[in-house]
């Protein structure tokens, strides 16, 4: 678990230094947020829809997603977020949740007062244009995943979402994509490319024919990526070299 302040803000600086030029004094300034950290274990719900917002949840490790709920109860996985990611800043604006957020896997979280982070990011201009292309580019993520799931057939689908996740692992400093464990199951795949879990076991086993990729369980290798970006379809562009 984080145990002090550098601990804790290390991998938010060095994402937000990836999208603008922070100095000395913006460091300084992020690493004097306030914040309380709790654990929680997988599938733990962070932010509830309807939820007056009045932290934000930087996750620090594990896994979360966000995702929405239809009137039948069905799912939708809108996105998947690795640590690092501040999982809701949207609500320095929109106070009230309009999705959930919920841990994939045993998680910590330093939860932040969003009043502070809003008010830091109007005090420090360069903290400010980072938060606000952090949240542009979730908006062009959700427009990719959109994209995904309406037009793109259920093995491409797949193997974008697998590539997407891997890309932006890569960029957060958490390792390549040549192997790694999976830290979401077949049915948070299914939820989040609209198939079904039998659907998605189907599709691994044809990315594992066609050469891409190698599994054992969750245990995963890119055994060729070039191949595998080119049958996920998977251009990083919209990911803005920094998400």
């Amino acid at each position: 678990m984080a145990a002090n302040n550098d601990d804790v803000f290390s991998t938010l600086i060095r994402k937000l230094g990836r999208l603008a030029e922070l100095d000395a004094a913006d460091v300084q300034a992020i690493r004097e947020l306030p914040f309380q950290i709790k654990s929680h274990d997988a599938n733990d719900f962070l932010v509830s829809e309807g939820d007056q917002i009045v932290n934000c949840c930087l996750l620090l490790d594990g896994y979360a997603c966000r995702h929405k709920e239809a009137g039948d109860g069905g799912r939708q996985i809108v996105s998947f977020h690795i640590p690092g990611d501040i999982l809701d800043l949207q609500h320095l604006l929109l106070p009230r949740a309009d999705h959930n957020v919920q841990t994939l896997t045993p998680a910590t979280i330093a939860w932040i007062p969003a009043a502070r982070i809003k008010a830091l990011a109007r005090a420090r201009p360069n903290i400010g244009d980072a938060v606000g292309r952090d949240i542009l580019i979730d908006a062009s993520i959700f427009r990719e995943w959109v994209l995904n799931v309406g037009r793109r057939d259920a093995k491409t689908r797949i193997a974008h979402m697998l590539c997407e996740f891997l890309a932006r692992r890569q960029a957060a400093g958490l390792g390549s994509p040549e192997r790694f464990e999976l830290p979401i199951s077949q049915e948070h795949i299914a939820d989040a490319t609209g198939l079904t879990a039998v659907h998605v076991n189907r599709m691994l086993h044809a990315l594992a024919r066609d050469g891409a990729i190698v599994r054992n369980r969750r245990d995963l290798r890119i055994a060729d990526w070039p191949r595998m970006q080119r049958v996920a379809d998977f251009d990083a562009h919209y990911l803005h070299a920094a998400a």
